[in-house]
């Protein structure tokens, strides 16, 4: 991933609060929803993945050395990371289930291009932003 998508990522604009409270009423008209190249619920998505792999790093530090902390932290450690493994895993299930449903984004995460009209639908700001960038493609 490129540094810039990692900084589009990152940043958190009234575009997204207004995509969020879209999301939240299930108004699913694109109007409502404007998005640049991630919408707010892939930055959402990110973060708490981002996140979530850091404590499960910390679960099995504790879980595999047993000698740094006592018995309840490691027992408690174990629920944690038992738990958010699963809730890891729903939550990529389910992604994957949305990207079945969406070709174009599967094209997208494929080759890194995607139809100009999607874009301007999908991902308004991001298409304006892009206008003459590559990672439009015309067909």
């Amino acid at each position: 991933m490129r540094r810039r998508d990692l900084g589009r990522l990152n940043r958190f604009g009234p575009h997204d609060r207004q995509w969020l409270r879209a999301a939240l009423r299930r108004d699913m008209s694109h109007a409502s929803r404007p998005a640049g190249k991630f919408n707010a619920g892939q930055k959402l998505y990110a973060a708490w993945i981002a996140g979530a792999v850091l404590v499960m790093l910390g679960t099995v530090l504790l879980m595999w050395f047993t000698n740094l902390a006592p018995l309840v932290w490691r027992t408690s450690a174990t629920f944690v990371h038992d738990w958010l493994a699963l809730a890891m895993g729903l939550v990529i299930a389910g992604h994957i289930a949305m990207a079945l449903m969406r070709p174009e984004s599967r094209r997208g995460m494929r080759t890194g291009t995607v139809d100009r009209e999607w874009a301007e639908l999908e991902h308004p700001l991001w298409a304006e932003e892009s206008r003459n960038s590559l990672d439009l493609k015309d067909e």
